[in-house]
């Protein structure tokens, strides 16, 4: 099982194309989630999703209660309205760390390895995790929530 070279840099097409539904579990989409866990734990990184790996499969692999999950086709069906602002980094772009907003719960819907439905309702820091996972799936990085940011009350500085 090899470490797979991670792809970096914001403007980089592979990492801003849409992945696809992968639409059956195969020896070599088995083999890609083994190499892309592999990955992820070699880079101390808590996700991996494909395109970070050169792939449009949509694949992630998330830290979901300390233990490392591969998804397979993940949708998030529900994300709460209480939002959360929290530092993330990415493994796609090294060094940089942003103050993001994401849902506080979410319910996703996935297929285990083994070809399984699942659905998982997850809170704080997993729900972040999948939320980071699944929005590279959707071509969309951290650094696009700064470009975007919501303009309301600030404090006043001291």
């Amino acid at each position: 099982m090899p470490i797979l070279p991670i792809i970096t840099g914001a403007s980089t097409p592979i990492l801003r194309t849409k992945t696809k539904p992968v639409p059956k579990i195969t020896k070599a989409i088995l083999g890609l989630v083994a190499d892309m866990a592999e990955t992820m734990v070699a880079a101390k990184g808590a996700g991996l999703a494909a395109p970070q790996v050169s792939r449009t499969e949509r694949i992630c692999i998330a830290m979901i209660g300390g233990k490392l999950t591969p998804l397979i086709n993940p949708v998030v069906t529900w994300k709460s309205e209480a939002i959360e602002v929290a530092e993330e980094g990415c493994l796609s772009l090294p060094e940089i760390w942003l103050q993001i907003p994401r849902s506080v719960e979410i319910i996703v819907t996935f297929l285990s390895p083994e070809g399984k439905k699942r659905e998982l309702k997850l809170e704080h820091f997993d729900a972040r995790v999948v939320q980071h996972e699944v929005d590279h799936l959707e071509g969309k990085l951290i650094v696009d929530y700064a470009q975007s940011k919501v303009t309301g009350h600030h404090e006043k500085p001291l």
